[in-house]
This record gives structure tokens, sequence and C-alpha cells, in this order.
């Protein structure tokens, strides 16, 4: 290990490693829009990426942990870009496309992640080398890494995690296949009346969703579990039994009342909880600059060669980078628009559009690349730049528009204003992972200039997968709430995060929006962040509710919701068992892994399912005729999903005893 970290010039950007990286980033992205496009929420990728290097390449003498960690920077990128599909179901949804145009989402994605890569590097040094940000994610994939490549016992539990993964993936692939077939019920659900309204609890029957209940942790699974109790228990009875139609069946009755109402108030809640954040990290990140400003400005002045593990991209480079892209961002904004109803303000539109992705794209850039260093990159509250980012976007190109307003004019200035966002969002997710990357690049003695440039191999590897898997999942599942769906499935996917972007864009330019529910849902999220204060300042520290999490699940259907809580306090329940073993660290790696590999087999099989359905023309293609009732079926999901997990659980705490054996 300590070779490995003080040679001057270790094995690091190698072919081997850079395929290695692109194939990992085309599964994992797969599979994350699948997910996102599914339930609303997306994983980290790194360490499972780590893993699977460190296995692969070990069969090479001479691999390096910078080696693995360049893997593992190029496969992060299948983490953080896969997010831009919280908006662009958006122009579906409006009827803008009917299907996924490949050139202008490779375009977004690929000039906005770039973008995100050059936007921070000048921040590596004030918010990495010379910051006391802890950095959970980027600081566990360290401790990943140096376990597996330090000695025989870590390469032995670097084999244990890729099994771990195979595992997960394969239970939960199968335990979908059981869904698909209709051999079990794809969620558990009971609706009842409750006076003259009406309330109930559903879950998917998802091992992904209970994975990610696992990795999110118990504080998270908390506050999920707080916004459920509010929406279903409080506001889902009251808003049922005034406004929609008692004749109604108890799950029509509850599922009008939250879709219709309750929502709308889990989106209030969502962005004054991430507008508070937000303020709340003004001050950090702004002196954050200025000392990343001031490093760079005393590296010149110094003159002195700096140590390969100080050595950036040029900054004339990253200069150069930026400029050239505004090139393509402005054909490609100029194409989205021609031969619309906005080609007499196309010029001014594009200016716009430029300037919002340069200003806001900093912006949005250097807040995530702090949080990812505060709170990590899976508990940024992406939802919150999404939805500031899509609200001044709207204003923005409303404000040109605004003289030949109009039907036809609003519709196309909200796909204008979506467009733009997506391009800002790739922007704000990549350059939180960024700085995520080069902290654990730091801990292993890794090349930051080499983490920039893998990171960018990983955008592109990233965006040439998300349009190809949205078309797929486009035409067999379709979008709810598309305009003119074609999908061949009677079961759209949600999306649920695109769908409250499109509403607000809507809201804003078209002034369609039921603001008196927003307005009421941001004086909750208020409340909470009051309530979060004192509890965090009660319990000095070691109790919080996060606001976001509360908004999240009144936003997100219960389905969604439940499992992810399970999977919180299952999670919560295993860790504190294995706590104060000797094996108890291996027990809490491995079961990252195999929460992980539910993830990703559930995922990859659905989006495998969704080609079938396109190929066969069938909606179910795997359907099997049998005699089985609801009831049984749902008996059967809760059952075997059960079994599955325990089994599992019991596994990672074998295994984890033979590694310290």
């Amino acid at each position: 290990m300590k070779r490995m970290l003080e040679s001057p010039q270790p094995n690091e950007i190698t072919l081997r490693g850079i395929v290695l990286g692109i194939f990992i980033t085309l599964i994992f992205t797969a599979a994350q829009v699948y997910l996102g496009l599914k339930v609303g929420l997306t994983f980290a990728t790194s360490i499972p990426a780590a893993v699977i290097s460190m296995a692969l390449l070990s069969a090479f003498k001479n691999a390096s942990i910078q080696e693995n960690n360049i893997v593992q920077t190029i496969a992060s990128a299948a983490g953080t870009l896969a997010s831009v599909i919280f908006v662009l179901p958006g122009l579906l949804m409006i009827g803008w496309w009917t299907h996924i145009p490949f050139w202008p989402t490779f375009g977004a994605c690929a000039i906005g992640g770039v973008l995100g890569v050059m936007y921070t590097v000048p921040l590596r040094r004030a918010l990495v080398s010379k910051s006391d940000l802890p950095y959970p994610e980027g600081v566990a994939a360290a401790e990943v890494l140096k376990v597996g490549t330090s000695s025989r016992a870590g390469a032995r539990e670097g084999k244990v995690g890729l099994m771990a993964v195979i595992l997960g993936s394969a239970a939960s692939a199968v335990f979908a296949a059981g869904a698909g077939a209709k051999l079990l019920a794809a969620e558990v659900a009971h609706y009842f009346k409750v006076g003259s309204g009406a309330t109930g609890v559903a879950a998917a029957s998802s091992l992904a969703l209970f994975g990610a209940g696992h990795l999110m942790g118990i504080t998270v699974g908390i506050a999920m579990l707080t916004g459920l109790a509010i929406a279903w228990g409080v506001l889902v009875p009251l808003f049922s039994s005034t406004d929609v139609p008692s004749a109604l069946s108890a799950a029509d009755q509850a599922l009008g009342a939250w879709s219709s109402q309750v929502r709308m108030i889990g989106a209030g809640a969502i962005g004054a909880a991430a507008l508070v954040t937000l303020i709340g990290l003004a001050k950090p990140v702004i002196g954050g600059l200025k000392s990343a400003l001031d490093a760079a400005r005393r590296a010149k002045e110094g003159g002195e060669a700096l140590p390969r593990t100080e050595q950036d991209l040029p900054i004339f480079m990253v200069g150069l980078v930026v400029l050239l892209a505004m090139a393509p961002a402005g054909w490609l904004l100029a194409n989205f628009l021609q031969g619309g109803v906005l080609h007499s303000i196309a010029a001014p539109l594009v200016a716009v559009g430029i300037a919002y992705i340069v200003i806001a794209g900093i912006f949005a850039a250097a807040v995530c690349g702090y949080m990812a260093g505060l709170i990590g990159s899976s508990n940024s509250p992406v939802s919150g730049i999404a939805i500031l980012t899509i609200l001044g976007a709207a204003f923005s190109v409303g404000l040109v528009g605004r003289h030949i307003m109009g039907p036809e004019v609003a519709h196309a200035l909200v796909a204008f204003a979506l467009f733009v966002t997506t391009v800002v969002l790739a922007v704000a997710v990549v350059g939180n992972d960024n700085l995520q990357d080069l902290k654990t690049g730091q801990l292993v003695g890794a090349t930051p200039w080499k983490q920039q440039v893998a990171l960018v191999i990983g955008v592109f590897a990233g965006s040439l997968v998300i349009p190809p898997v949205l078309e797929l999942l486009n035409q067999a599942y379709g979008f709810a709430g598309a305009t003119s769906s074609t999908a061949i499935s009677s079961t759209p996917l949600a999306a649920p995060q695109a769908t409250l972007i499109t509403t607000l864009a809507k809201g804003v330019i078209g002034g369609d929006l039921r603001w008196d529910l927003v307005f009421w849902g941001a004086a909750l999220g208020l409340a909470l962040v009051v309530f979060n204060f004192v509890l965090k300042t009660g319990s000095k520290g070691r109790y919080t509710l996060p606001p976001l999490g509360v908004g999240l699940a009144i936003y997100l259907p219960s389905a969604v919701t439940l499992p992810v809580v399970l999977g919180a306090v299952a999670g919560f329940v295993f860790e504190r068992y294995v706590h104060a073993k000797p094996w108890g660290e291996a027990a809490k790696r491995i079961a990252v892994l195999v929460m992980s590999g539910f993830i990703v087999g559930e995922s990859l099989f659905n989006v495998g399912l969704a080609g079938l359905i396109v190929l066969t023309g069938n909606g179910e293609p795997l359907a099997i005729v049998n005699n089985l009732g609801e009831f049984q079926t749902m008996a059967i999901a809760a059952v075997l999903g059960a079994a599955v997990v325990t089994t599992l659980y019991l596994w990672m705490i074998k295994a984890s005893r033979q590694l310290e054996a």
C-alpha cells in the first residue's frame, strides 16, 4: 500500500482502466435512468464501481490503487449525469417531443457535464486540499480502495464484494421478473375510508427501493416516515373528504386527493426547504470561492513546481474549454428553436440561454460541489437546485417572450426553459461529483488532472447511453401525463421529479399553477426547517429531521416511499447488530454492495424488459396466466421479499465472519 501511494509515476490512466470504467458507466447509467424515472431517486455508484474494478484488475500484477481510482472516477459519472432525467421527460409530457432525439439530448448532457468538470477545477485546492469538509462518500470510497488493495485480506474482501454485487443484482432481477410474470403483485396496497374521506398505505414490491433506503440511512428514513404520516395520515384524509367525490372507491378517492392537491403541498415544502438550505450555504460557498482564487493567485506568484498530487488541468485550458463549449451550446439552443413559433426572438433567447448556462452553471456547480463535501453527493438537494434553476430559466425566457405571449408561445417558452435547465442541471450534478472524486483521489495519492480527464471521459460515455435508454423506456412505458404518448405498456413511468419541474415551468410562464397549495407547502417546509433547527440544537447535533426528506415523502407516491423507509430501518438494525463485532466494518461495506446490487439488478432487468416490450409489441410479454387473486399475489410478494432480504443479510454476516477468520 505504501509503495503504491509514494510511487512517483504509478499506473493511473490506462487503456484497460478506461475500457472498464466506460463499461461500468454504461451499465450503471442505464440502471440510474430507469430508477430515476420510476421513483425520482438515484444512487451513488463510486463504491460498487471501485469494488468491481479491484476484483477484475487484481488479475494484473501492476494494477495500482490509483488505476482503480480512475475506474471509479469514470463510473461515478453514471451516478450523477443520469440526474438530467429529472427534467428531460418534461419535453415529452408537454408534447414538445414525441420521441427522444439523440443529438440534442447527447449535446445537453455532454456540454453540461464538461462545464461541470471545468467549473470546479479552480475550487479543488480550496474545497478539497485546504478544507476540513468531511466528504463522506469520497472518504468512504477511498477507504474501500485502501482496504481492497493494501493486503491479501483486502483483495479477498474485494472478491467477496464483487460476489455481493452479483448476488444482490440477481436476487432483485429475479424478484422483478416475478412481478413481470404476474406471479407476485407489483404493489402491496390497502386503502380505506376515514369518515367522508379516505386514505391508505402502499408499498411497491421493489428490492431496489429497499436497497436505496438502506443506503440512505435511518435519518433520511425517519424523515420520509414523517412525510408519509403527514401526507397520508393528515392531508389525504382532509382533502379527500372535501374536494373529492365520496362516491369513488377508497383507492380512487385517496389517490385523487393526493395527486391533485397533496402533491403540490409536497412540492412547496421541497422548494422552501431547499431554498433555506442553499441560503445557509451562501457564506461558506462564497468563502470557498474566494479561497480558491487566492490559492490560484499565490501559486502563480510563487512560480514553484507543484507535486504530482497537486497538479490540476492548466487554468488556461479550463478557460479555453469553457469558451469553446459556448459554440456547440449556442448551436444546440438555436437548433432547438429552429422553425418554431419563437423564430422571431430566437437570437435574444439563445443569448439569454447561453448567459444563463454560464452564470447559473457556475453558481450551481460551486454550491453542489460544496454540498458534496458537506453532506455527500447522494444527500445533496439536487431537487432544490433543479427547482431554483427552472424558476430562474422560466422567468428569464418569459421576460424575453412576454411581448408576443400567447398559448403557442407560452408552450414553446416552457419547452425552451426545460431544455436550458437540463444543461444547467448537468453542470450542477457533475460539479457535485467532481469534487467528491477529487477527495477520494487526494486520499489515495492520485493526480488531480488525470481524474478530471477521466471524469470527462465518463461524461461522454454516460451522454452516449442516456438518449437511447430514455427513448427505449419512452417507447415501452411512456411517462405519466405525456400528451401524445404512443407507448406500448399501459403502466407509464411516473417520472416524479420531471413532473414537478414541468409543472413549475408551466406555472411561471402560463400562470396555471395552484400557487395556494404551493404556498401552504412552503409554509410547512419552513416550519420543518425551524423544527429541525430546534431538534439539532436541543440534542447538540445528535438528532436531525431533514426537511427535504419530509417534503420528498409528501410529494412521492407512498408506494415508492414506504419500501425506502423499510430499507432504512432494516439497515439501521443490521448496522447496530454488527457495529461492535470485529468483522462489523466489513459487514457494513458488504451490505452497501448488496444493496447497490439490488438497485442495479432490478433496474437493468426493467430496461431489458422495455426492450422486450418494444420488440414484441406486447405490454406484458412475461405475463403467465394463473388463478392467483390480488390478495394472494400481495402475500407472495411480501413473504418472498422478506425471505430474500433476510437470507442475504445472514449471508453478509457469514461472509464477513469468514473474512476475519
